[in-house]
This record gives C-alpha cells, sequence and structure tokens, in this order.
C-alpha cells in the first residue's frame, strides 16, 4: 500500500481529476494549500507599498492506492498537472503502514478498495 502526495496548480485540478478517472482512480482527497519552490513567488503593490509573495497557493491531492496502482496514479498526476512550467508541482510516493475502513473494519488493501 502507498500514500501518494502530490502539489499541483489549483487551475489544473480539474485535468487531473479527469486523468485520474480515465485511469480508474476515484478516491482522492483535495485540500487547498500554500507553498514555494522553484518559482520563488512574485512582487506585488498595494497602494503604493511592493510586497513579496512567496507562498503560493497550490492544491494538495492525497490517494491511498494498492501497489498495482501506484504507476497508473502518478502518471494520470503527471499527465492532467504537466504544463511544462516551474510550479507545476511535486509527487511524492510514501510507504501506507495500515489502513482502516471505519465502516466495516476492514484493514489493509481491502480497506483502500
Amino acid at each position: 500500500m502507498k500514500l501518494i502526495v502530490a502539489y499541483i496548480q489549483p487551475h489544473k485540478l480539474q485535468d487531473v481529476k479527469k486523468s485520474l478517472y480515465k485511469a480508474e482512480v476515484c478516491k482522492v482527497s483535495v485540500t487547498n494549500a500554500l507553498g514555494c519552490g522553484a518559482q520563488q513567488g512574485y512582487e506585488e503593490s498595494y497602494r503604493g507599498v511592493k510586497f513579496e509573495v512567496n507562498l503560493l497557493k497550490k492544491v494538495r491531492l492525497e490517494i491511498a492506492v494498492n501497489e498495482d496502482f501506484v504507476e497508473r496514479t502518478v502518471d494520470a498526476i503527471i499527465d492532467g498537472a504537466r504544463t511544462g512550467k516551474i510550479g507545476d508541482g511535486k509527487i511524492f510516493v510514501l510507504d501506507l503502514g495500515e489502513c482502516i475502513r471505519i465502516r466495516t473494519g476492514e484493514r489493509g488493501g481491502p480497506a483502500i478498495g
């Protein structure tokens, strides 16, 4: 079992969701996030005062999958999120020690679905 955590551009969320559904990955958690990376932010001016905005809006996806779905999930995220420009995001694949379905008490791979 793996936990896939991805940070993507907010405007690419619909494209990533479509791509995931095509790959038969339907269970995803989505959270708004702020962060910075290679983009390093930008400078704005408000009433004549300049300030730096270095925490940019991102969307965080969390997807728990069984081993046989890892590559297709990662490929679907890349397919939907890639623009070829700095700021497209990152994907992290983590080992998932345990998963428990609250409703049935199932554990492990069957609990993920």
